[in-house]
């Protein structure tokens, strides 16, 4: 029997959640679908996703146990990694050279205001 069907939300820490959402929501376009108070954690329980993804990505405020500046390991789809690359770059996003290699999709690696790295492949 499969009991785990989906991936519901990937948490990942950040120092600025203000800031956070405007790097995610306003340069990379996601939606934002929830935010509310989290006094256990010391902030809000933030929810954001590009439009029509069935998985979320939350942006917790970073503790001792979890803190920002981490490869999330976290790989986001685009139709046209070149173009991204370019567009992101040319906002002041932290990005490392586009990889073309033969067989492998187009991608690169980026880093949010917090530095957690990212990772966008085309498809």
């Amino acid at each position: 029997m499969n009991h785990v069907t989906d991936i519901r939300t990937i948490a990942i820490p950040v120092t600025d959640q203000d800031r956070a959402v405007d790097f995610y929501v306003g340069t990379l376009g996601f939606e934002k679908h929830m935010d509310a108070p989290l006094p256990e954690l010391g902030g809000r329980w933030i929810v954001v996703a590009p439009a029509g993804a069935t998985t979320n990505l939350a942006l917790v405020p970073a503790s001792d146990t979890s803190p920002a500046g981490t490869d999330t390991g976290i790989r986001l789809v685009t139709p046209d990694a070149a173009t991204t690359h370019a567009t992101l770059t040319a906002s002041g996003v932290s990005t490392d050279d586009l990889l073309v290699w033969p067989g492998v999709p187009p991608m690169f690696t980026f880093r949010d205001p917090d530095q957690n790295q990212l990772y966008l492949v085309e498809e």
